[in-house]
């Protein structure tokens, strides 16, 4: 397999004498590639865990594998949804001093039910949720459930025993052996937070260093919407693209933590407002444009919808790169209903509608972004309440060209917003028309150099 500098791969065999600059590895490893031209047959590498540096055999790796994205892989296997309390009692037979799972309680919507199995009985603990924690007893207090299954598992204060061994749930497979097993799982010890750079719905998402590389986490501290994240998570582990923010792995340390590179200028909205006209030209503005296609058409390659498509979500690299980014929403197009909760603004008249979410509602929202790029990162529907958009849009009415726009920009814009979705043009045929457009409005082949961006090259 030809391998690329930045791609992270899992060691196939030992090397544990390696020879002078060559890098020492057990099988299992995972190292990033640095370089792959130097020496024939072999990469130079950096070793994930350690953050030594050298030569490898090229044929003792492998491909990091990707998660497989289903709902078996569970970060709490004890953890058996809502079922009552005698269905609980039957899964916890024979009986076994000790042995526990954790409910969703059917009395109580939103608390927890904690079931023990002791001296042959089963007791049930109402894990009730207050201001964001848990707790049993008004003593404790929890941030989740998997910090509240630790605490018990060590002290039997306000329960009868400690939990000694967990009741899965059928057909689940641990998180943790999963990540670590596929080469995902990365270490809380070589982890360093900075501070904090975007509060998001679920979790807050901090700079930090992972093994002298600098990564942004999303930390997700409640375990029931971490689970949900698992997702994301899976889907990102398939995904290898210049224009997509590229995951570095997972921590598993009191809830989750999503390590991704670090996109030093943050989000696309942001970064065209605070610069404006005076900084960018619509050369600049294009090439955004065309990163955006390009990854999304990757996605599309893929036969999966991002759905929630913004300039909020596109994220800016030191030298400049727009790439796409959270995945929370991120499914496999079924076109199947959702009922997720809908950014109304860049969402297709079918998908507000019905529920309905395919590529080409991918496209109606890129023709969203198209605007809010071409006018700086302003607000789309600017002065229009929600209610408003969904019922104009749903009649006919689309967005006037921002001013300055290429009127040919503006035609593809209206293209994306084709009432019917089989209309719209597919990701491939709107990068054709950008790739035109640069051509047409670059006074030279493209620099690699983005005046008035910052210096660095493109990669």
């Amino acid at each position: 397999m030809n391998w690329a500098a930045g791609v992270q791969c899992v060691t196939k065999c030992d090397n544990r004498k390696p020879k002078p600059g060559e890098l020492a590895y057990r099988k299992g490893h995972v190292l990033t590639i640095i370089d792959t031209s130097t020496r024939k047959g072999y990469y130079k590498a950096r070793h994930n865990t350690t953050g030594e540096e050298g030569f490898i055999n090229s044929n003792n790796v492998r491909e990091r594998e990707a998660l497989r994205v289903d709902h078996s892989l569970s970060f709490m296997p004890w953890f058996h949804g809502k079922i009552s309390g005698p269905e609980a009692v039957s899964k916890l037979q024979p009986a076994e001093d000790g042995l526990f799972l954790v409910r969703e309680s059917i009395r109580h919507p939103g608390d927890y039910v904690l079931c023990v199995s002791f001296s042959g009985e089963v007791f049930h603990y109402r894990v009730i949720y207050q201001d964001n924690k848990l707790t049993i007893d008004y003593k404790q207090f929890f941030y989740n459930l998997i910090d509240m299954i630790e605490f018990y598992s060590k002290n039997n204060d306000s329960v009868v025993t400690t939990l000694m061994k967990p009741k899965k749930k059928q057909g689940t497979k641990s998180a943790e052996v999963e990540l670590s097993k596929t080469g995902w799982l990365l270490d809380i010890t070589k982890l360093t937070l900075g501070e904090n750079i975007g509060e998001g719905e679920y979790g807050a998402v901090y700079q930090g260093e992972y093994m002298d590389q600098k990564v942004a986490v999303k930390i997700i501290k409640c375990d029931v919407r971490a689970q949900a994240f698992l997702q994301e998570t899976a889907v990102m582990t398939k995904l290898q693209h210049k224009n997509l923010v590229r995951l570095l792995g997972v921590i598993l340390h009191k809830g989750l933590h999503i390590v991704t590179e670090l996109m030093t200028k943050g989000n696309l909205g942001n970064f065209l407002r605070t610069r404006g006209r005076s900084v960018i030209n619509s050369v600049q503005l294009l090439r955004f444009a065309l990163d955006v296609c390009e990854g999304m058409e990757y996605l599309e390659s893929k036969k999966l919808v991002h759905r929630d498509l913004a300039a909020r979500n596109v994220l800016v690299s030191d030298n400049s790169v727009a790439k796409v980014s959270d995945f929370g929403l991120t499914k496999v197009d079924s076109k199947e209903s959702d009922k997720a909760k809908l950014p109304i603004k860049w969402t297709a008249p079918e998908a507000l509608k019905k529920e309905k979410f395919s590529t080409k509602s991918d496209v109606w929202s890129f023709g969203v972004l198209l605007w809010e790029i071409f006018s700086y990162g302003r607000q789309p529907y600017p002065k229009m309440s929600l209610k408003d958009v969904k019922e104009n849009v749903e009649g006919g009415y689309r967005m006037d060209a921002p001013d300055d726009c290429p009127a040919e920009v503006y035609t593809l814009m209206r293209l994306c917003w084709e009432q019917e979705p089989r209309r719209r043009p597919g990701f491939s045929k709107l990068r054709e028309k950008l790739e035109q457009e640069m051509v047409k409005r670059s006074p030279r082949p493209e620099a690699k150099h983005r005046e008035g961006m910052g210096s660095g090259s493109r990669s």
